[in-house]
């Protein structure tokens, strides 16, 4: 699951930097960053919900 969110964040990053997707926080190239830490915070509770029993 983490392998096919990192990859879905990436695509996401790469299609930002070549045109920004217009979401609210999302306008500018320069703000593909926010998308790496909202890859980190889903891949970290990714982990969590599936190894933190």
């Amino acid at each position: 699951m983490t392998k096919i969110l990192s990859l879905v964040i990436i695509l996401m990053m790469a299609v930002h930097i070549i045109k920004p997707l217009g979401l609210p926080g999302l306008r500018y190239r320069r703000d593909f960053w926010k998308l790496a830490l909202l890859a980190i915070a889903a891949i970290s509770l990714t982990v969590l919900l599936s190894h933190g029993r």
